[in-house]
């Protein structure tokens, strides 16, 4: 076994350790397990960020390009954001989404571990490290304001009980989830977007033209469009609460569709290539 993949098996680990420490902290009145879980992720981190480098090294170029490493990167970049996203809006609550997030995909990337692969010549190109980079922070993004809005259904279910009872006590109020939820979708689509530009000027360079019918380009043209209509609707027609996050858990479906399908399927040059 490698020393990449112990690494791996160690923050898959800790993220399960700290979906534990998430579901305690929101199931108890007590401050230790919230207090518990940003050192714990923090740890996991440092071991996955490793474990990336070591690939990288390896390999010869930013680990992205095949299915386990995407699933890999993408988990780190989740628990990265979610760290920063503390500092601003501390609500540990969403660690009891963004945990189990990040161990599903540590352990999937574990399950088609293939090693190191040679890199693809379409994709020997400055153009890799940025769209990659911009397209995994915009999906890490999303994911943030699919936690967020799993939250608020959930603490809109649990607030029409009388009395108020369940496991899930100590939610976020539905003000400060439907905040943070509009913030991630403002500025995931930002990073969306973004990465399809630069997808697109990438696809330019390698095969002289702007537009493909690339599976993958195109679910990113509709999970585009879902939240592009999702924010015009919150700031004209005052789409929030529940309706924003349905369409918000609605859209970031299509992400996992798009990032899992494509792959598996080996669909287009996405699902060839990386």
């Amino acid at each position: 076994m490698t020393t990449e993949l112990v690494l791996l098996y160690v923050a898959a680990a800790l993220y399960l350790a700290g979906t534990l420490a998430a579901l305690t902290a929101v199931a108890v009145r007590a401050a230790g397990p919230g207090g518990i879980l940003p050192r714990v992720l923090w740890v996991a981190l440092a071991a996955h960020a490793l474990a990336l480098v070591l690939r990288s090294v390896a390999a010869g170029h930013l680990a992205v390009t095949t299915f386990d490493e995407a699933l890999s990167f993408l988990a780190a970049v989740l628990v990265a954001v979610f760290l920063l996203i503390q500092i601003r809006w501390p609500l540990v609550a969403l660690g009891a989404v963004v945990c189990p997030l990040a161990f599903g995909l540590t352990l999937f990337a574990i399950a088609v571990y293939r090693g190191v692969e040679p890199l693809p010549p379409v994709l020997h190109s400055a153009w890799l490290p940025v769209h990659i980079v911009l397209a995994f922070l915009g999906d890490a993004v999303f994911a943030l304001a699919f936690s967020a809005s799993l939250l608020y259904l959930m603490q809109e279910r649990r607030l029409k009980e009388r009395p108020a009872r369940g496991l899930w006590r100590n939610l976020p109020s539905l003000e400060a989830l439907d905040r943070l939820n509009y913030a991630c979708l403002v500025w995931g689509l930002v990073l969306l977007t973004a990465g399809i530009v630069s997808g697109i000027i990438w696809a330019h360079t390698a095969w002289g033209r702007f537009w493909s019918s690339d599976p993958k380009l195109l679910l990113s043209l509709v999970i585009w469009a879902i939240y592009v209509v999702l924010l015009q609707g919150r700031m004209t027609a005052g789409w929030r609460g529940r309706r924003a996050a349905t369409l918000t858990i609605a859209g970031f479906a299509v992400i996992l569709i798009s990032l899992v399908g494509v792959n598996v399927l080996a669909l287009g040059n996405h699902g060839k290539a990386f």
